[in-house]
């Protein structure tokens, strides 16, 4: 059935599973918008919603159905003819329309939560497979709390609904139960024992309540299973979902599993940050593969180590995730390497200065603050970059006119070895004007790729501090600048920036 037996399908429910945390919800514009990041992403399936629930939800299936063409997009049911004809009207637009239905397979539920006998619940899987098969062709059936039934009955179960039309069977561990030796075991047990399993895919949903949700599914997956239903960040119910990057990322870096998915991993990063703000979700700092100290490193020993060697602390590239590079922390545990890093990063010549010395300032400054920004580590130096710099661009006089029946004009005045040059020029403001002024001096155009003002203590009279990126000849230099006159600060910084070069 599968024409790689190696690839793992990717099934989000991030829009469906992981919308069911309370104060999460989404729009259906919100949906939308996930929904085309997703596929630009390369999941492969999209679970768009449960369209009986409500009529935001099915609408969301509607239209994610009408837009979204390249992954599955699945609607979930339960096992009933009213929730399946709901479903199926829903996905009428979608290219390729999966019904996701089933029904408790634990002994616990068919008790507790459907008051029936697993005959009954059994021919009750039986029809509903069926009935849905009569709308689309793609049938994935779940059999829920999976983790706790029976194997035997289980494989009953499966086997049943695969006869009926199942393509996907899909095991859950609804309650985050198993162990990843006791899951991984029944997911075998099924490969086994269900004699036309070959005919469907098996797939993994496991929940995240003992901390157990991605080392379970890659138990699964290594014991035949070859979809794995997952949520962006984990999110999902109670403790969560299995989180899709960390099963994609853990397939990436052990290749000698054997399996891949066809992920476009330097979307993970930027795609966490999306849902995490759409949802109102906050992802927590230690979050492995997209958390903010993923790959931050604050203690002098590592750092040292994973600027020697990016590999000594970091077995993955942060680039890979869409990470631009690690991040060094600068607290009162970093050592000189860090210090020294950072320092040139900004500019500073280091043979040039006594770093014991400045270190010494640095461990001061660090047991003050905890941890140190730019705008520290240019304090600590005098925060005069262009006296490090043999040379440097340096402002002489700045003089800006503005106001509402004018256009800004800036007149400036530069001292550059050792020679003074004067420009005027006029601008879209006065920012704008002084930049041009200087590009006029220079006689070169540097294109400005980030502009950025800071308050540093905060209040009306504080000193303002702008940072700056610019390009030039394909490589980025970045700019700082502090004046209690933001003009002031942001002709310091363009001037940081191009004395890295100039």
């Amino acid at each position: 059935m599968l024409h790689d037996p190696n690839r793992i399908y990717v099934f989000d429910t991030t829009l469906r599973d992981g919308e069911q945390v309370p104060g999460s919800q989404l729009t259906t514009p919100e949906k939308l918008i996930i929904g085309e990041a997703l596929e630009s992403l390369g999941v492969d399936v999209i679970e768009a919603g449960f369209p009986i629930s409500s009529p935001g939800d099915f609408t969301s299936v509607v239209e994610l159905s009408k837009l979204v063409r390249e992954p599955v997009i699945c609607a979930l049911t339960r096992a009933n003819k009213g929730d399946i004809d709901c479903a199926a009207e829903a996905l009428k637009h979608a290219k390729r329309p999966r019904i996701h239905t089933g029904i408790g397979s634990s002994d616990t539920h068919i008790k507790y939560k459907f008051n029936s006998t697993r005959e009954a619940i059994l021919e009750r899987a039986v029809e509903a497979v069926k009935y849905a098969k009569r709308f689309v062709e793609d049938i994935e059936f779940y059999a829920e709390d999976a983790g706790r039934a029976d194997n035997e009955y289980l494989a009953r179960m499966i086997e049943a609904v695969i006869a009926a039309g199942a393509t996907v069977v899909n095991i859950p561990d609804t309650n985050g139960y198993c162990l990843p030796e006791q899951y991984g075991a029944k997911i075998r047990f099924l490969k086994e024992n269900v004699k036309n399993i070959d005919n469907a895919i098996i797939s993994v949903h496991c929940h995240n309540d003992l901390g157990l949700a991605t080392a379970n599914s890659i138990a699964g997956l290594q014991n035949g299973a070859r979809q794995v239903e997952c949520t962006i960040n984990g999110i999902g119910e109670r403790a969560g979902n299995t989180s899709l990057e960390e099963v994609v990322m853990i397939l990436k870096t052990h290749p000698s599993i054997g399996l891949h998915t066809h992920i476009n991993t330097k979307q993970l990063y930027p795609l966490s940050g999306m849902v995490s703000r759409m949802m109102r979700m906050p992802v927590q700092p230690n979050k492995a593969i997209v958390g903010r100290n993923a790959f931050a490193h604050s203690s002098g020993i590592h750092q040292d180590g994973v600027l020697k060697h990016r590999e000594n602390y970091e077995i993955m590239n942060p680039e890979d995730v869409g990470i631009d590079q690690s991040e060094i922390i600068l607290t009162a545990r970093s050592g000189r390497h860090a210090l020294k890093h950072h320092l040139e990063r900004l500019g500073y010549t280091i043979d040039r200065i006594d770093l014991d010395q400045v270190y010494q300032r640095f461990l001061e400054l660090a047991d003050a603050k905890k941890e140190l920004k730019d705008d520290d580590l240019l304090q600590l130096m005098g925060a005069k970059t262009e006296e490090n710099f043999k040379n440097g661009l340096a402002i002489n006089t700045l003089q800006v006119t503005t106001g509402d029946q004018e256009a800004p004009e800036a007149t400036i005045t530069l001292s550059y070895n050792g020679v003074e040059h004067a420009a005027t020029a006029i601008g879209n403001g006065p920012v704008s004007a002084t930049i041009k002024a200087i590009e006029e001096i220079i006689g070169k155009h540097i294109e400005i790729k980030e502009f950025n003002i800071h308050s540093i203590h905060g209040g009306s009279d504080d000193v303002s501090k702008v940072d700056m990126r610019v390009v030039y000849d394909d490589k980025s230099y970045m700019g700082y600048g502090f004046s209690t006159d933001i003009v002031r600060a942001s002709a310091n910084a363009y001037l940081d920036a191009l004395n890295k070069f100039i």
